[in-house]
């Protein structure tokens, strides 16, 4: 028995086989496939021709495929399914030469966060660009995604049902004191203790003073600010300089000056730090890739910056 060449099999019969399956007539088969009812009649021939075995029994009642036509069919139309998926992988990779994400968030983000992905993902995608913007505070990512100016965005959680969202890490407040004016001791610092120093606090319009108002309220504190600053790296410097004490997210105040104190808070307190994009867009392939990058790169370096944070 001669063996059989699959070699000689075309995509274009197989095609036209899994077509007469699906429509059950020539004809019904060649409107489908756009061809004339001959040019499908003779793919199958053909390739009944090159297997040696007959795929379909033809009748009154159209075309019916034999036992051996049902479990050939069955690999074609796989065959061409991945075909398909072929083409999509080719169509996603054209998709990831080149393009732009735009990424928005708050400065603690963009400082500590942000230059660990990129590094990676511009390793894997060295085409596509990175654009990062800045909110007015930390919830000016929201808005910025809403007017579609952004694509990914960082703020904190929870947030709205607008936004697809997912948890990147939690970070703790601290207060900060100038190594001069540490009260004795290694443990939290007591209110009676933060009371006693000027407190320096971001500007009230910023995310994070809404967290520490509202934890100053749930226990039951009415400390007034002596100065409210809007860049933590200048409230850090006067931290330095003697000027009070200050409760920030730690993060924020990285990296920490040797001359400054860090104690923790009376009771403890945290900001949940979360990935957004918006539910409803329909997002890019770099999109979709830059997201993939965050949650790869971001467990296995980020664990860097927190050690470094707590030594």
């Amino acid at each position: 028995m001669a063996e059989i060449n699959v070699n000689r099999i075309k995509l274009s019969q197989l095609r036209a086989l899994v077509a007469i399956a699906v429509t059950g007539t020539f004809s019904d088969a060649a409107s489908q496939l756009d061809l004339s009812q001959s040019a499908v009649s003779h793919a199958i021939a053909t390739l009944e021709e090159e297997l040696g075995v007959s795929l379909l029994s033809r009748g009154r009642q159209g075309a019916v495929l034999t036992p051996v036509g049902q479990e050939i069919t069955q690999e074609a139309t796989k065959m061409l399914a991945l075909l398909k998926n072929i083409g999509r992988r080719a169509q996603d990779a054209k998709g990831l030469q080149a393009g732009l994400v735009r990424v928005v968030g708050f400065r603690s983000v963009a400082t500590h966060v942000l230059p660990v992905v990129i590094e990676e993902f511009r390793r894997q995608y060295p085409g596509i660009s990175v654009s990062i913007g800045e909110g007015n505070d930390v919830r000016g990512a929201e808005d910025i995604l809403r007017r579609g100016e952004a694509d990914v965005g960082f703020t904190y959680l929870p947030v709205s049902d607008a936004f697809d969202a997912w948890e990147l890490f939690r970070d703790q407040y601290v207060a900060l004191l100038p190594k001069a004016k540490n009260p004795a001791g290694t443990g939290p610092i007591t209110w009676e203790q933060l009371a006693a120093l000027p407190l320096i606090l971001p500007l009230p319009d910023d995310g994070c003073r809404y967290n520490i108002d509202q934890y100053l309220t749930r226990h039951g504190q009415s400390l007034i600010p002596a100065y409210e600053v809007k860049e933590d790296s200048t409230v850090v410097s006067m931290v330095r300089r003697g000027l009070g004490a200050t409760i920030m997210a730690k993060l924020a105040a990285e990296p920490i000056p040797e001359d400054v104190v860090v104690r923790q808070l009376p009771a403890p307190l945290e900001r949940v730090i979360g990935v957004i994009t918006l539910a409803d867009a329909l997002q890019t392939p770099p999109v979709f890739a830059f997201l993939d990058t965050l949650k790869a790169t971001w467990q296995q370096k980020a664990g860097m910056v927190f050690k470094s944070a707590e030594a």
